[in-house]
């Protein structure tokens, strides 16, 4: 069975900071983070209201997990030219 269609994402929290993470359902993940329940990123809690600002498909969770760690790694201009389009 191959592997599910993986995602890269952004979210700008409600304090201006951008979190990075990984989904094969990227508006399911998004409303986990939203309901700030026990499936929320802990970094997410607290740190409302959340906007889906970048998203990309991508493919294997492998491909997925290494596109995150390179964006993490940008650092804050690097992760806002993304978001803007660069």
């Amino acid at each position: 069975m191959p592997d599910s269609l993986w995602s890269v994402y952004l979210i700008r929290c409600g304090d201006g900071s951008l979190y990075t993470g990984i989904a094969t359902d990227v508006e399911r993940r998004f409303g986990e983070h939203v309901s700030q329940g026990p499936k929320a990123a802990k970094y997410l809690r607290g740190r409302l209201p959340l906007e889906i600002v970048y998203r990309r498909e991508i493919g294997s969770r492998s491909e997925a997990s290494k596109e995150e760690l390179r964006i993490k790694r940008m650092g804050v201009k690097g992760k806002v030219a993304l978001v803007n389009g660069g």
